[in-house]
């Protein structure tokens, strides 16, 4: 199981997917004085000027179900098909975090001019923000380990 290397690209892609999970993934701040208008991560909304606005909720529960179906998809070895559609259920989900990742991004910055008249916010990305995306590449290696793994069978029945 350990041996094979898509296992431990799944295990590297939970892991980013899990260590994402509490950290801040989007920051505004004023252009002018760079002061943190606003702030939010995968669960929270952090902004005393957008008060009463919904948190993202969402990329959080993307992220806890990607990690969840990679390592599902890594006790999984002895079924490939099964391994590898999983892992591609995981990639849709990352696809999809990313979606809702720059649609609160741009809910958020709609909202922030309307709060405060005069003031001109900038968007900025934090590092966990990426760690999504290192883990969809994670997983496209590990498709491409499955299904090398699973022509390597196909190849040897072949030949019996």
């Amino acid at each position: 199981m350990i041996q094979r290397i898509q296992t431990v690209y799944l295990l590297l892609a939970a892991i980013l997917c899990l260590s994402g999970l509490g950290a801040t993934v989007g920051v505004w701040e004023e252009a002018a004085t760079g002061a943190e208008a606003a702030a939010f991560s995968n669960f929270t909304l952090s902004s005393p000027i957008l008060s009463g606005v919904c948190g993202p909720y969402a990329l959080g529960v993307l992220l806890v179900l990607a990690a969840i179906i990679d390592i599902v998809a890594v006790l999984l070895f002895r079924f490939r098909m099964r391994q590898l559609r999983l892992v591609i259920f995981s990639q849709i989900l990352l696809v999809g975090y990313v979606a809702v990742y720059i649609f609160f991004a741009w809910l958020y910055g709609q909202k922030l001019p309307l709060a405060v008249e005069g003031i001109d916010f900038r968007f900025r990305l934090k590092l966990m923000a990426l760690m999504p995306v290192a883990a969809f590449v994670l997983g496209a290696l590990a498709i491409h380990g499955i299904r090398k793994d699973e022509a390597l069978i196909r190849s040897l029945d072949r030949l019996r």
